[in-house]
């Protein structure tokens, strides 16, 4: 089976980079892809995107050399199992809270005996391999979001459930759990403490710790602190990033 290359720099000790779709379109995917980016992911959750519309999303990303992942839109038994039929080679679920949330969110990403997925890999042996169903269990990446106050009430309990690969963090979200208002002030108090707890604590459980970047400076800054997989490059931000930047700098020449 092709080897999850997010797997692969965690064991290495090294930062995995990733990109982020929020636009439906399948050129956008490719650049993405081919951006040098270690994976991308398909995002469910906010925007404009539904289950029909990242079927060719992860088509696209399969042609590129960054492994194609998802984030689901919720803990939803049928929809992870789609995704991962359709080729995603891990999957971020938002909103967990507890360590069951956890289990069940494992459980849909897991064949038996290790979980309830149905078999059917309709991509997923296309993108995987022949040897798929042997080793997708090892090799499918399972990431939960912490970004609640009850998230982080659970934290130890979630990051120790057998089979979860680590935690990714929804900071926007969690900066509303602490108190305070978006965009997230990661060098500020209470933030920046709660980033350092649930990196410390995926760590101590021996799992992955990843984050949400809104910025590039922040990725920089998460890379420095620790974190194994820095998101850094939204496909819909840069545009109207490079747009706004280019039509200013035109108007004020």
């Amino acid at each position: 089976m092709r080897p999850n290359r997010i797997r692969e720099l965690f064991a290495a000790k090294t930062c995995a980079t990733m990109g982020w779709i929020a636009l439906n379109s399948t050129y956008s995917a490719e650049l993405m892809g081919h951006a040098g980016f270690d994976t991308v992911v398909v995002d469910l959750q906010h925007g404009p995107l539904y289950l029909d519309a990242a079927v060719p999303l992860l088509q696209a990303l399969s042609s590129t050399p960054a492994m194609p992942m998802a984030r689901c839109s919720d803990n939803n038994f049928f929809e992870i199992n789609k995704l991962l039929d359709a080729g995603a080679y891990g999957i971020i679920c938002p909103l967990i809270d507890t360590p069951e949330d956890a289990a069940r969110f494992v459980s849909a990403c897991r064949y038996p005996p290790q979980g309830t997925r149905s078999f059917g890999p309709t991509r997923g042996i296309l993108y995987g391999g022949a040897d798929y169903a042997e080793h997708a269990n090892d090799t499918i990446l399972a990431l939960g979001m912490i970004e609640t106050a009850q998230g982080m009430a659970n934290l130890k309990a979630i990051c120790e459930t057998p089979g979860l690969d680590g935690v990714f963090i929804g900071p926007a979200d969690l900066s509303f759990a602490l108190g305070v208002k978006p965009p997230p002030r990661w060098t500020e108090s209470p933030l920046t403490e709660a980033l350092d707890r649930i990196r410390d604590a995926a760590h101590a459980a021996g799992k992955m710790a990843g984050i949400f970047c809104g910025s590039t400076q922040m990725a920089i800054d998460m890379k420095k602190r620790g974190f194994d997989i820095v998101m850094n490059g939204m496909d819909a931000l840069m545009l109207r990033a490079t747009a706004e930047q280019n039509v200013k700098a035109v108007r004020t020449a």
